[in-house]
């Protein structure tokens, strides 16, 4: 639910036999069976297609002889990937996803991803199991933050939680929210002084409660992240609930915005391979490529990633290091988004959230 976050962000194969086999013997990779393959690759698009493209497509590419084709689509694409599967019409290989998508695709009675099968490889083993899955491994985490314009507080006291952000009194603003439960519902739980540790299950009634002494105070009920960098690049906002990539976007692009990590929300989004793929174990190979802590440092040129290597911070400089959202200083004071909670839930949660906004 990217955050703001989300939920519980995330086989067939060609016959049972076959995915019996696949599992117990999977085939030999090596560099000359590898030259005339080629891999499609689902990301998020932007910055992301760009950073990966130098840090990991092309030198793996380069590498191995397999070509990597990159392609943006929604937030979500848990339908194309169950189409996909489902006609064995394969336009991907695989996708970067989140574990809300990984849980959705592989919680019925048909599985729509592949098992990896890399928990033991010595590049992905050191991955946390925090961010990691039988159907995925992690390879970024996004967060979700209270982000302010500095030059509206210069002088006074900045909002540092939730419960400041709640404080219309004593933190007057225009404020930003995002028009969709995920996250807003964590939001509103800790404002009303609920402790992470007992955000999930989620109390709705309490929710919608804390959510009403904040309403009216609300000037943008925003629903895409393009619009909160533009809010914070102009000053239309001077506080919001904000996906931290767009909050660095407009500090990079020169706007007085300053982040707040504690009580971020954070999710991890993961490479996981569509059951049934032709090539997936070039996509194995791609993703152990991937998951090399240097390559991840590589990332930090482009944008603070999420790396889920913590060797990664040993070759990314502090300063930049102090953006990530898994720092030691970030992570610690963030709650990681529960996937199941939002699998579970989200129908129902989507429906009284629909109905509060609207009174």
């Amino acid at each position: 639910m990217k955050t703001n976050h989300p939920s519980s962000r995330r086989v067939v194969l060609k016959s049972a036999a076959a995915g019996l086999v696949a599992l117990a013997a999977p085939a030999i990779w090596t560099p000359a069976r590898a030259a005339s393959k080629r891999i499609v690759v689902r990301d998020d698009g932007g910055i992301y297609t760009k950073a990966y493209g130098a840090v990991f497509y092309r030198p793996f590419t380069e590498k191995t002889g397999i070509e990597v084709v990159a392609v943006q689509a929604n937030a979500e694409p848990t339908a194309q990937i169950r189409s996909m599967v489902e006609t064995r019409n394969y336009t991907w290989d695989m996708a970067k996803i989140s574990q809300p998508a990984i849980r959705t695709l592989t919680s019925g009675s048909k599985i729509y991803l592949e098992k990896h099968g890399l928990e033991a490889d010595p590049m992905v083993a050191t991955i946390p199991a925090q961010y990691m899955s039988p159907y995925g491994v992690g390879n970024n985490v996004y967060s979700t933050v209270l982000a302010y314009r500095t030059d509206k507080f210069k002088g006074r006291k900045a909002p540092s939680s939730w419960a400041d952000f709640w404080n219309v009194k004593d933190f007057p603003g225009r404020r930003g929210l995002r028009k969709h439960p995920f996250d807003t519902i964590e939001e509103a739980l800790m404002a009303d002084g609920v402790p992470n540790a007992q955000v999930y299950p989620c109390n709705l009634d309490r929710a919608i409660a804390s959510l009403d002494k904040v309403k009216s105070a609300v000037d943008v009920w925003w629903t895409s992240g393009a619009q909160v960098e533009q809010m914070l690049g102009n000053g239309e906002v001077d506080m919001v609930a904000t996906w931290v990539s767009r909050a660095q976007s407009a500090i990079a692009g020169g706007a007085p915005v300053s982040i707040v990590w504690n009580q971020n929300l954070w999710g991890c989004d993961s490479w996981s391979i569509l059951a049934g793929s032709p090539n997936a174990d070039a996509c194995r190979e791609f993703i152990k490529f991937a998951s090399d802590p240097k390559r991840m440092a590589a990332l930090t040129e482009y944008f603070p990633a999420g790396m889920t290597q913590p060797a990664a911070f040993g070759f990314v400089k502090p300063e930049l290091a102090k953006g990530c959202p898994t720092h030691p200083d970030n992570i610690k004071n963030g709650l990681q988004i529960d996937a199941r909670y939002w699998q579970e839930n989200q129908a129902q949660v989507l429906e009284k959230f629909n109905a509060w906004i609207l009174k």
